[in-house]
């Protein structure tokens, strides 16, 4: 799906969720930077991973999950953020009973 741009944008209008893996939706992307959702059922995950060059940003939008960063579990709920800085191995898992919706701005590290 295409977003025209500019508009006011409500991530959960747009959310993707799978009951076999974790759901992405694509909110913008230029050169700059990549603004999408991850969206998890209860019990899903997203394997650790790293971005060479490229620093993320999360925002939980609804629910709450684990944040794997650095060796470290992280719990985080609506409203709060991470950053995982190029090259720092990162995941996620919905460890609650309700749906996890978060926003991932990538964009390339100074």
């Amino acid at each position: 799906m295409s977003i025209e741009h500019p508009i006011v944008i409500d991530p959960a209008d747009h959310a993707v969720y799978r009951d076999e893996k974790m759901g992405k939706a694509t909110l913008f992307q230029s050169q700059r930077v990549l603004v999408g959702l991850n969206c998890f059922e209860p019990g899903q995950s997203h394997a650790l991973h790293a971005h060479e060059g490229m620093d993320k940003l999360y925002v939980v939008v609804e629910g709450s999950g684990k944040f794997l960063l650095e060796g470290q579990a992280l719990a985080m709920k609506a409203g709060q953020m991470l950053v995982a800085p190029s090259g720092v191995p990162h995941g996620i898992k919905n460890d609650g009973d309700e749906r996890l919706l978060v926003l991932a701005v990538l964009a390339p590290s100074p």
